[in-house]
């Protein structure tokens, strides 16, 4: 008995001492790795290495309003960087979004050459933030355009009488709160949303006609909601060229005589607190120190984020997003 009770308190001392470091890995894992995305973001090492480079900077997911967004751009005005290359990668977002990052843009191109990439995909929102460059490249096979606005909203009134639920309100004027998706949308409110939409869709087809130089048949050619082909994007004037970013240095030293041997640096954008990879990372990290590798996996690969980025996108949107199965 003796025996099998000395194995037992070893056995425990052994398994504490294992949680302790395992612990304490994690701790140091956590640390590394924070430091290194501290260092990456806006205002650390990064911000600074774009001395005598070529700044590189990327537009991806859902485009909303982003103060922190803003000011590092700021700041890219005021580095060394020599040009500015940006890789856009989005389906859109909000307009007002949209409208921000474009205007930002804009104030950076009057500071530095700017060219933009479109890797995969710069539709509705992407879209306006890519035409605020005089120049646009694109890949082939990358999705263009999506000139349109869009306003959703989810109605419960037929799900509401089905389970016997009235929602009661008192308001002051009938347009007041509408849609409010407990009711059927009335013809008043719909007329109200009708013309919000028609208003900003006009200004995105005029910021298209005036960045892209097109006349009026060609605009009612690409500004019907569809998305096009790079390749097509070059014949609609939607884009400039076909190719990547060797293209797109070769195009700044040729147009913009930016010197050909300048290396090509990433310039962090702060992003949101629950977008950060290096903290999801250091999330994986830890799991996987506790011995918790399944969880870790999920957590690395987690896709969840972009859902609810979308659920939480408010107001008008200029946003493309291919149709799921009925």
């Amino acid at each position: 008995m003796s025996l099998d009770s000395d194995v037992i308190v070893d056995r425990r001392r052994i398994r504490r001492k294992l949680t302790f470091w395992r612990v304490a890995a994690a701790v140091v894992a956590i640390a590394a790795v924070v430091a290194v995305g501290v260092i990456a973001t806006p205002g650390g090492r990064s911000s600074l290495t774009t001395s005598g480079s070529i700044a590189r900077i990327s537009i991806e997911g859902l485009i909303r309003s982003d103060r922190e967004r803003v000011e590092a751009l700021e700041r890219l005005e005021k580095s060394h960087a020599a040009a500015v290359i940006v890789h856009i990668n989005s389906p859109g977002g909000t307009t007002a979004g949209a409208e921000q990052l474009y205007d930002a843009l804009v104030r950076l191109k009057a500071k530095k050459p700017l060219v933009v990439v479109v890797e995969g995909l710069a539709a509705s929102g992407g879209y306006i933030t890519a035409i605020a460059a005089d120049h646009i490249i694109a890949q082939q096979s990358s999705l263009v355009g999506s000139i349109g606005v869009l306003f959703q909203f989810p109605n419960f009134s037929e799900f509401l009488k089905t389970v016997g639920v009235k929602v009661e309100e008192v308001k002051s004027s009938p347009l007041k709160a509408a849609p409010n998706g407990f009711e059927p949308t009335s013809p008043e409110a719909r007329a109200a949303l009708d013309a919000l939409v028609r208003d900003s869709y006009a200004w995105f087809r005029d910021l298209v006609k005036e960045r892209r130089g097109m006349d009026d048949t060609l605009l009612e050619k690409v500004a019907d909601g569809r998305v096009f082909t790079g390749r097509q994007a070059v014949d609609l004037k939607l884009v400039d060229q076909l190719g990547d970013e060797k293209t797109a240095v070769a195009w700044l030293v040729a147009e913009k005589k930016i010197k050909g041997d300048l290396p090509v640096r990433d310039f962090k954008l702060t992003p949101r607190f629950g977008d950060l990879t290096f903290l999801r990372t250091a999330a994986s990290v830890t799991l996987d120190a506790l011995g918790l590798s399944a969880i870790a996996r999920q957590v690395e690969q987690a896709g969840v984020a972009q859902a609810i980025d979308r659920l939480g996108l408010d107001g008008m949107l200029a946003l493309w997003h291919p149709a799921g199965p009925n």
